[in-house]
């Protein structure tokens, strides 16, 4: 019966004939059979809860989360900023279609590590190689902040080559983190690799803060305009931000700066590897976990079906998720008005690392959680797909309901993509090998795909409407 110590039983005869057994735990205390095993699964939940994190290093934690918030801040920073930068940008409004080809060019990155691990005589070393890519993501954004703006001529035609040349750097760093950062995090125990997530999770919501702070995005307001003969007309004003694109990309700077140096804080630190998961640690990120001296981990056994499967749908997801959701945001919650869109995707962008937190006080290597919530998944990306293809009149429009509804559906659909992509993660990274590295690289090709297609249905097939801004 677990941790409980009964002392003593008894028993009553009931009118019915039936007998009520009741054991007491203590004087003065009786419970039910049934209480008893409520209170010994409550005991033993939170006996865990509170063992994970004496296990665990609080510094260690601090520097996996700052490591992963290097994963995509460099991108994710640059896409938050595109309300100010396309004001100046000679491809106006089209400059997110370059940025876009600019980071899928990017993927030669993982593609490059992928060959040379394989190909290579002579073994490259993961971290050292971490270095590198680190190095890049943070000259590259320092950088940014002083050429953003830098225009040339191509074939007669004025275009942001500086930026697109710093974008192709910038998403170097940030796709080779899916197959180089995770894994690494994978010589760490378990409860480690959930920071690091949440970490990436960060990436996004940190640069949106600062933006949100800097008002991009602001209100548009009709104003009156003095025009000759004393009249006025009302034409649209948006307020300037609070600083430029220039201090904000010098955050970013400071941010990719910490993230580098809590990575090798990480790998060389004493105490910090201490905090290693027992096994070998092998070139390529090639683990073997020694279970047997883990006994606060979860190793989950699985066979090669439902380790295809769990590859399989990580990459739906990010196919999803990572490809096209960002792309079909704005033609999803618009109609029902700026407010809904603006809440939509900041609270969205808030639910990926709060899902990543919450997946250390709930079951994360369930099989059977992970295919309930992704039927959940299915349901809710198929209403905000339906709304974004009925553009500019989904149903509900016009109605409050309908805007309360795409808040909470878009906020709870990116809350659970991000927590079952976690939980598949987790049981990828006891299966030992290479798994992670199958994990980032999948990821990858699938938010490669679904890029790629939801590009062509928009620029190409204009299978979607984009509402139109009221006049003034």
């Amino acid at each position: 019966m677990g941790d409980i110590n009964y002392n003593d039983v008894e028993k009553h005869d009931c009118a019915n004939g039936t007998t009520d057994v009741k054991f007491v735990i203590r004087p003065g205390e009786e419970l039910t059979e049934a209480s008893s095993l409520l209170h010994n699964r409550v005991g033993m939940k939170f006996a865990k809860i509170s063992s994970a994190f004496k296990e665990r290093s609080i510094t260690v934690d601090f520097l996996s989360i700052l490591f992963g918030i290097a994963a995509w801040i460099g991108i994710n920073s640059l896409f938050i900023e595109l309300p100010l930068l396309v004001e100046k940008a000679p491809e106006g409004w089209n400059l997110p279609s370059y940025l876009t080809i600019m980071v899928q060019l990017a993927n030669v990155g993982p593609l490059f590590y992928t060959l040379a691990q394989k190909y290579l005589k002579r073994k490259l070393d993961d971290a050292h190689i971490i270095y590198v890519v680190l190095a890049i993501g943070t000259v590259s954004s320092i950088l940014v902040a002083f050429l953003y703006d830098k225009t040339a001529y191509i074939g007669g035609e004025e275009h942001s080559v500086a930026l697109f040349v710093l974008v192709f750097f910038l998403a170097v760093n940030c796709c080779t983190s899916s197959v180089l950062f995770m894994p690494y995090m994978g010589r760490f125990k378990e409860i480690y690799l959930i920071s690091y997530l949440t970490g990436e999770g960060l990436s996004g919501l940190v640069p949106s803060v600062v933006a949100l702070i800097q008002g991009v995005g602001g209100k548009t307001e009709c104003v009156p305009l003095e025009i000759e003969n004393g009249t006025s007309i009302l034409t649209p004003y948006t307020s300037p931000p609070l600083f430029g694109s220039q201090a904000f990309f010098i955050f970013v700077f400071v941010v990719m700066f910490c993230s580098s140096v809590a990575f090798a804080l990480l790998d060389k630190l004493d105490f910090c590897k201490k905090q290693y998961a027992k096994g070998k640690v092998d070139f390529g990120n090639d683990y073997s976990y020694d279970q047997e001296k883990e006994g606060s981990e979860t190793f989950v056994q699985i066979s090669r079906k439902q380790y295809a499967f769990l590859l399989i749908l990580i990459g739906v997801l990010s196919f999803l998720a990572n490809g096209m959701f960002n792309s079909i945001l704005s033609y999803s919650c618009l109609p029902y008005g700026s407010q809904a869109y603006h809440l939509s995707a900041t609270l969205s962008v808030i639910a990926n690392p709060v899902a990543c937190f919450l997946a250390v006080f709930l079951p994360h290597t369930s099989l059977k959680s992970i295919l309930t919530l992704s039927g959940v998944i299915a349901v809710l990306t198929t209403y905000c797909f339906v709304t974004a293809g009925m553009s500019p009149n989904p149903p509900l429009v016009g109605t409050a309901a309908g805007g309360v509804l795409i808040i909470i559906f878009w906020t709870i659909l990116n809350g659970f993509v991000s927590y079952v992509k976690l939980c598949i993660t987790t049981v990828m990274r006891s299966q030992g090998g290479k798994s992670l590295v199958w994990v980032g690289a999948i990821t990858q090709l699938g938010a490669t795909l679904g890029a790629v297609i939801i590009f062509v249905l928009i620029n190409f097939a204009k299978v979607f409407t984009a509402t139109e801004e009221a006049a003034c």
